[in-house]
């Protein structure tokens, strides 16, 4: 198995996936709330998951969704797909064109491909360890930008509307945008310059973009400078920085800790 064969098999997903979601109109669609939280999902979510489950998983391939029943078998595999049928699900439902499709695959606990689509604006961004990163079919890659000044940091809509990146007013552009996977598509396609949370992201929300931010020569730690872990019984992360190493290595010195 190549890796051209994954690559194939997730841009085959992500199309079918766009498929699947087109009977559904953005910000006029039913949802249910799955969690205390309020948390919305969608029949799209669910359409979407069943579509990236018939094509992507083979025999001896784990499976890690935000809509699928988890299942412990995928701890004994080498491979897993860790997917986001729908990231960025309020965003579907209020109708903010800030939602994507976002497919990682791990292996032995480390992301080495990936593929995020965004419908509404017709970005895809798709690519491996191995291959680097294209963005609707041409090569594309990371900004050069190697430090905080005249930066371009996309942040939480949610975090941005609560005034946690008011700290940083003056010191880098905050722009707030919707989806993780989205923000982490666009950084890894040169479209800004990093993005980064520090609270807590599942797996699902991250691992595509993960893949996308090293195939692209970028970075992805926690706020400590440690790299995640990938495919972990509980599969939760406790913050993510998302950017060249010395913009993160700046932005670690001088405003975390």
């Amino acid at each position: 198995m190549s890796r051209q064969d994954d690559l194939a098999r997730i841009r085959e997903a992500l199309k079918a996936a766009a498929e699947a979601v087109k009977p559904f109109t953005p910000g006029a669609v039913e949802y249910d709330e799955k969690s205390s939280r309020g948390d919305p999902v969608t029949a799209a979510d669910l359409a979407i998951d069943g579509v990236l489950k018939a094509i992507l998983p083979r025999p001896g391939e784990g499976w890690l969704s935000e809509e699928t029943v988890d299942s412990p078998d995928r701890l004994d595999r080498e491979r897993v797909w860790i997917v986001d049928p729908l990231d960025g699900t309020r965003e579907f439902v209020d109708g903010i064109p800030e939602w994507c499709i976002s497919v990682g695959l791990v292996e032995n606990g480390r992301p080495v491909a990936g593929g995020i689509y965004a419908p509404p604006v017709d970005l895809l961004v798709v690519g491996s360890v191995e291959t680097g990163v294209t963005r609707n079919g041409e090569e594309a890659g990371m900004t050069g930008r190697d430090g905080l000044e005249g930066a371009t940091i996309l942040a939480s809509r949610s975090e941005w509307k609560r005034g946690e990146w008011d700290r940083y007013q003056g010191a880098f552009e905050v722009v707030p945008c919707g989806s993780v996977a989205y923000k982490l598509a666009q950084v890894a396609a040169g479209m800004a310059d990093g993005t980064w949370t520090l609270v807590p992201k599942h797996e699902w929300d991250v691992a595509a973009g993960a893949a996308l931010m090293i195939a692209a020569g970028g970075s992805l730690l926690h706020a400590d400078g440690t790299e995640p872990k990938w495919n972990q019984a509980k599969p939760k992360l406790p913050n993510f920085l998302a950017a060249r190493e010395s913009l993160l290595e700046e932005f670690l010195r001088k405003w975390v800790g």
